[in-house]
């Protein structure tokens, strides 16, 4: 009862002067981070908070991307949700439509002022008039390769999609498959498709008005040239989620895959020779100059409406994207992760990590590749919440299943994806 007499600010300034308060703020978080390792590399973070913090008790309840966006709502309608909440940004806008999230325009703004957060990163979260969600951590789609498979086939890497599509035609050799690219209708497929779509003039999914812009020209060249390439995939790619790309490329099946990472599984099932592993930019549409990928900025969200747990939150999320801390928390999967704020990129504690240092070079190229993320639905400065049931019924993937699967011309598929669209956004 105490605590409810200060304003959040107040109470947020004497937590942070370290001030003893008679009843510590208990708080808990929902994270998405199920592995292992990287509860127990969360949770030694939240021992150390904790420790320095005695007036604010921070507790990780994970929880699967699987179940949470039913979860969450009925937690919160039942009154035991969290009062932190990993998200994703389509995630925001359903925790957005049911009230159970806070803005956290002031704590933001102290923190790019103090730390600089990349723009990609902080926009999917910025509409209506305030930022709904701290950002965390990113991950963005780059081409992965191997070095020495190139050299062999006389190719250099490839930076449009004709010069993919030619260097995966030389690598399709001795039961080798140039490439592999999902076609299953799932999310996977989704950023796939989006990281070709983004490359070629057609990131925008939506008008001003909220009315769909899917069927243009722009989207079905990408939806063709992804169709060209996958044609020269493994068939059972039809099937695929982000694991078994991922294998194809560790045992060298797959000359070139598209996916966030594959340092874990290359350092692990593959050969883990740092100077043989290749990552690049999306290949773009041959008429442009520069390259873009999907990404997903994760974030963080203040689900309490008690002032003073708000106030306890903000005290770890700023302390948790101090550079001594925010490095720690992005290697709990390390090569993966991508920091959001400049000084984190530069962090001590990031570089410090053996596999990034032993990757070093990779990683580097996948924060700059970062820079240029875009994501559906996103890329207007206006968020319609339809964008969720989009994402959440894989029209993208579907649409490029039509081409794959049903035999459907780009232009046919691509149509009946922008009426499937217009359907779920009643426009």
């Amino acid at each position: 009862m105490k605590a409810r007499l200060f304003t959040a600010a107040g109470f947020a300034a004497l937590l942070l002067a370290g001030t003893a308060y008679a009843e510590p703020v208990s708080l808990t978080l929902w994270h998405m981070e199920q592995p292992p390792h990287r509860v127990q590399r969360m949770q030694e973070l939240l021992d150390e908070f904790n420790k320095a913090h005695p007036d604010v008790q921070v507790k990780q309840e994970p929880q699967s991307w699987g179940e949470v966006y039913a979860k969450a709502p009925a937690a919160f309608a039942a009154g035991t949700g969290p009062d932190m909440l990993f998200a994703i940004p389509d995630f925001t806008t359903v925790i957005k439509g049911i009230d159970a999230v806070v803005p956290v325009d002031d704590l933001v703004k102290d923190m790019e002022a103090k730390h600089g957060f990349v723009p990609s990163t902080i926009a999917p979260y910025q509409y209506d008039d305030h930022t709904w969600a701290v950002p965390a951590y990113n991950m963005a789609i780059s081409m992965w390769y191997r070095n020495s498979a190139l050299k062999a086939a006389g190719i250099e890497v490839p930076k449009t999609w004709s010069e993919w599509k030619a260097a995966a035609e030389k690598l399709s050799t001795d039961g080798k498959y140039g490439v592999g690219l999902p076609a299953n209708k799932q999310l996977y497929t989704d950023q796939t498709v989006y990281s070709l779509m983004v490359n070629g003039g057609a990131a925008d999914i939506y008008n001003e008005d909220g009315t769909i812009s899917f069927d243009k020209p722009e989207t079905v060249a990408a939806y063709q040239a992804y169709g060209d390439l996958q044609k020269l995939s493994p068939p059972d790619s039809t099937s695929w989620t982000w694991g078994e790309a991922e294998a194809c490329f560790a045992s060298a099946s797959c000359g070139t895959i598209l996916q966030f990472s594959v340092i874990n599984t290359y350092e692990t099932q593959a050969e883990a020779d740092a100077a043989d592993l290749g990552v690049a930019a999306v290949p773009h549409a041959d008429g442009q100059s520069e390259s873009a990928t999907i990404s997903y900025s994760n974030a963080i969200m203040l689900t309490t409406k008690d002032e003073a747990k708000q106030a306890g939150a903000k005290v770890f999320l700023a302390w948790l994207l101090e550079p001594a801390n925010y490095g720690r928390f992005l290697t709990m999967e390390p090569g993966l992760f991508l920091p959001v704020t400049n000084d984190g990129a530069k962090a001590e504690s990031f570089w410090a990590d053996p596999i990034v240092t032993k990757y070093k070079s990779q990683v580097e190229t996948m924060i700059a590749n970062s820079q240029n993320g875009k994501l559906f639905g996103f890329t207007t400065g206006k968020v319609f919440p339809s964008i969720g049931a989009i994402s959440g019924q894989n029209v993208i993937a579907e649409t490029l299943q039509k081409m794959v699967v049903d035999g459907q011309s780009a232009a046919d598929a691509v149509k009946a994806g922008q009426a499937k669209m217009s359907e779920i956004a009643g426009k």
